[in-house]
């Protein structure tokens, strides 16, 4: 998958928070998409290891 391509995801989102965010991307021109994809950058670590549990 290319840097610009995007997938398609259903979010449940508490209306509160939706109302916040979608204001917020009004305040700062930019859209939904963009605003939970920088969250998500913000949030997670740069890299993610995961490791095979020894059950």
């Amino acid at each position: 998958m290319t840097k610009n391509e995007k997938k398609r995801v259903t979010l449940f989102l508490n209306p509160v928070l939706l109302k916040h965010v979608k204001a917020q991307a009004i305040v700062e021109g930019r859209s939904l998409t963009a605003m939970v994809e920088l969250a998500l950058i913000r949030y997670l670590p740069k890299e993610t290891i995961l490791k095979k549990s020894d059950i």
